[in-house]
């Protein structure tokens, strides 16, 4: 997922407004953090293509605190096949 579908990163990126296509609040050891996540172009739109044909499964090394939230929140952004 990270660094193929999108970029997070706790900072927010300079010189974008809005700062990011996603901003996800993550509890990271009882502190609350935003993650500021860019989604890569064309993303949304080839997961919503490949869902038409085949079961799409999302691998990552993440957290699944960060992990499966951001995938909710790009479930939603996707057309319905």
């Amino acid at each position: 997922m990270d660094e193929t579908l999108v970029h997070s990163s706790f900072k927010p990126p300079t010189g974008m407004e809005p700062p990011a296509d996603i901003v996800l609040p993550v509890d990271i050891e009882g502190r609350v953090c935003n993650v500021y996540v860019l989604v890569r172009p064309g993303c949304i739109k080839f997961l919503s293509e490949m869902a038409k044909y085949y079961e799409v499964v999302i691998f990552t090394a993440s957290l699944s605190k960060y992990a499966d939230p951001l995938m909710d929140i790009i479930d939603q952004r996707m057309v319905a096949p």
